[in-house]
């Protein structure tokens, strides 16, 4: 065995905890958010850090504080994600979910559901509970029929006024330009992407991550983007996990949340180098945009992002924590 194949052995445990979180990438100025407005997405993500971490200082696993930590983004409207997911073409609701275990590589994932209160616990349960890795559909609705622990909702739960707008603005243009509008493809309509996505590393050693989103506004033919796709918006291994926040084509045509723990294991790049050549080069190259949140299994944490913001907390190894939403 050669030196460098022995250096991407997987070291022994630290003991140490860490866990990153983001609430979605986009075009958000910051004259757009009041004060009030900053106020509270902070308080929500210092919320979902606090629900994760708390699982971490407690001895708990990395894809209990995963999950943890999404279920609070996923129970915000500010988030487009759970409560505050985008409206499709039709004016309703399919979100999307996926989460990984890295050191035994499950993963279990939702597409296009339509009455799951919390998408990420759906995934989970696929990941746990059933044979399979991914479900869509009416097919996911019906495993949920069989999981007692799943609470349903109406699809009209997930409506706010705020992504009413969002879709009303994006079908005017749609009108006016005789094409389709998503939000991705028009600066005055990509303002705010929002899916919500966690990272966690526990005391054992274990890295585990989670996507969840409602995808993006005025979406049609049942469109699905990166984050249930394991690999491409969610992945976690023995060495690094991701969660991707922005432009899903382009996320899945590039592998981006395999590539950038790919970049880890077999080129011995840093989680820093990897995370930024993946998000801030190989994606941009091909036209899209975005950002992501990653976590190696020494605690190192990298949040780079192309898009103007990306909202996002963390707690390092050392305690040190923080929220920012831009440069910040």
């Amino acid at each position: 065995m050669t030196a460098n194949a022995q250096s991407h052995d997987p070291a022994p445990p630290s003991g140490r905890t860490a866990l990153v979180i983001h609430g979605g990438a986009g075009f958000v100025p910051k004259e757009s958010l009041s004060a009030a407005d900053q106020k509270e997405i902070r308080e929500t993500l210092g919320r979902a850090l606090d629900a994760g971490n708390s699982v971490l200082r407690s001895g708990g696993a990395a894809i209990d504080a995963v999950e943890a930590s999404i279920r609070v983004l996923e129970e915000s409207p500010r988030f487009n994600a759970g409560k505050g997911a985008v409206f499709n073409a039709k004016g309703g609701h399919e979100l999307d979910a996926a989460i990984m275990e890295g050191h035994t590589r499950r993963a279990g994932a939702v597409a296009g559901v339509t009455t799951v209160r919390s998408p990420i616990r759906l995934a989970r349960a696929v990941m746990e509970h059933s044979p399979h890795v991914m479900l869509a559909g009416a097919g996911a609705e019906a495993f949920a029929d069989t999981q007692k622990d799943i609470e349903r909702v109406p699809n009209s739960w997930f409506d706010t006024p705020m992504r009413r707008r969002q879709l009303e603005e994006a079908q005017r243009k749609e009108a006016t330009q005789k094409t389709a509008v998503i939000a991705g493809d028009d600066g005055n309509v990509r303002r705010y992407l929002g899916t919500v996505g966690a990272v966690a590393l526990d005391r054992a050693g274990h890295i585990a991550a989670g996507t969840s989103t409602g995808g993006m506004t005025n979406k049609r033919w049942g469109r699905i983007g990166d984050s249930p796709i394991i690999g491409a918006g969610t992945w976690a291994d023995e060495r690094c996990g991701v969660s991707g926040t922005g432009w899903g084509e382009y996320y899945i045509r590039a592998n981006a949340a395999r590539d950038i723990c790919a970049r880890v294991e077999y080129r011995g790049d840093s989680l820093e180098a990897a995370a930024n050549e993946v998000i801030n080069k190989v994606i941009p190259a091909m036209g899209g945009d975005g950002g992501a949140i990653a976590l190696d299994r020494d605690g190192n944490i990298a949040m780079p992002f192309n898009s103007g913001s990306m909202f996002r907390a963390w707690v390092r190894p050392d305690g040190s924590r923080g929220v920012a939403i831009h440069e910040d």
